[in-house]
């Protein structure tokens, strides 16, 4: 562990001070280019990253395959870099514990842990989940990264579990079980109602991690209610891939070439990537 890799640590905690806006990147180039338009750190997505490999998103990297991939985003950039881990790349504690030290060793210092055991779900239950989520503690700390953020995703949400009027309280105790294991701040995707997101910040033990994607709130209505970190997931991957195809279909069918309109400079691009 490098004092660089620790000061990038110390840093993406300071930046959860206010509320943190973060970018995904699915690969070196999309992190570069992100850094270039002044985010202050940067999220892998674990979709994103898979698809840039020719893989599907739920676990379809190998550990040491996604690790490899983390760590060419981490070192594109100079800013922290937190890793979508997805569910640990296995359902044990030691599971996520070799995990969180492949990420580490290839230079993120933050991540991602989610608490379904596949698309769709189950989840794993409370207890089960904080067992996952303090031997994630334990590994950073092992791997001399102690100050490691660890982002705990609850899909209660996303993939709709249980009855409707009792997914808020079910979220709290889950939030209540992963602070006291470790955990430092809770990711409710699929939540973007704001009376709802505004009491869970009320009662939650955790500063509040929002996906957005269009027709979602701003920002600035996130911050009104007290939510501390926002992200994309793989909505930045999958707009860049649609006008790859938009491109390809007009190019194929039409011959011709406006969806190409708008690119990114090639120079400022090539800059960006050149280490």
């Amino acid at each position: 562990m490098d004092d660089i890799q620790r000061g990038r640590a110390e840093t993406l905690r300071a930046l959860h001070d206010g509320t943190l806006v973060l970018p995904n990147a699915w690969d070196a180039a999309s992190a570069a280019v992100i850094a270039l338009a002044g985010a202050t750190a940067i999220a892998t997505t674990s979709g994103g990253v898979a698809w840039s490999a020719g893989r599907p998103d739920g676990h379809g990297l190998t550990r040491a395959e996604m690790a490899e991939l983390v760590g060419r985003i981490a070192g594109a950039v100079d800013v922290p870099v937190t890793a979508d881990i997805e569910g640990g790349y296995g359902p044990a504690p030691q599971d996520v514990a070799e995990t969180v030290t492949a990420v580490v060793a290839a230079g993120a210092v933050g991540i991602n842990l989610e608490d379904s055991q596949a698309p769709g779900g189950p989840l794993f239950d409370a207890q089960a989940q904080a067992e996952r989520v303090a031997a994630a503690r334990a590994a950073a700390t092992e791997a001399g990264l102690p100050e490691l953020w660890i982002n705990i995703r609850t899909d209660v949400y996303l993939f709709g579990i249980g009855e409707p009027e009792g997914r808020l309280a079910d979220v709290l105790a889950r939030a209540e079980a992963y602070a006291a294991a470790g955990a430092d701040s809770l990711f409710v995707p699929g939540l973007v109602d704001l009376d709802t997101l505004a009491e869970l910040v009320k009662e939650s033990p955790l500063p509040v991690n929002v996906m957005v994607w269009p027709g979602a709130p701003t920002v600035a209505e996130l911050v009104a209610v007290g939510v501390r970190r926002v992200s994309v997931g793989t909505a930045t991957a999958q707009a860049a891939y649609a006008v790859a195809h938009r491109a390809a279909v007009e190019l194929l069918e039409q011959g011709t070439y406006e969806s190409l309109a708008g690119g990114l400079d090639f120079g400022v691009l090539n800059n960006a990537v050149t280490r």
